[in-house]
């Protein structure tokens, strides 16, 4: 029973292992993200002037990003050549530079190794945990949408 819906021939335009590694990779980094996300919000909740509706507003932005991230990973694994450009900078370059910036300006302004854990909390541990886990899954998803096999696979498509 070919060319039905019954089919059992093995579908030949799925992506190759490298593009699912891709899309793997992007999605952990969107978890990475929402587990940054809810952390910081609950130690926010914690403190007795947390400004609610400030904390409401960043979560929409990211969760708004998150999804458009998503939505833009999932064309990519499709084979959509302009969602692999797209991730490349604004995941790869732009995202990348954000998650950086902060631990690496904090790392350049202590005076010694040990002023880096002067104040650290079971909240930064955790943050630092998400945001190492963030930053690695974005360095395996970038090179895995450039792979032979993908680059194959995305001149394939017309998307």
């Amino acid at each position: 029973m070919t060319g039905t819906a019954f089919s059992v021939a093995p579908h030949t335009n799925r992506p190759p292992r490298a593009v699912s590694v891709a899309f793997i990779g992007l999605v952990v980094a969107l978890l990475c993200g929402v587990g940054e996300a809810i952390t910081y919000t609950a130690v926010q909740l914690d403190r007795p002037n947390a400004d609610i509706g400030s904390l409401a507003t960043g979560l929409a932005i990211r969760g708004t990003i998150y999804l458009v991230v998503l939505a833009v990973a999932c064309q990519m694994a499709r084979g959509a050549r302009w969602a692999r450009i797209v991730l490349t900078f604004g995941i790869g370059v732009i995202g990348l530079a954000s998650l950086i910036i902060e631990p690496l300006a904090a790392t350049l302004s202590a005076r010694e190794f040990s002023d880096l854990f002067d104040d650290l909390t079971p909240s930064a541990v955790i943050t630092g945990a998400f945001r190492t886990a963030h930053i690695l899954a974005v360095l395996v998803a970038i090179p895995a949408m450039y792979r032979p096999s993908a680059r194959r696979y995305f001149r394939s498509h017309r998307a």
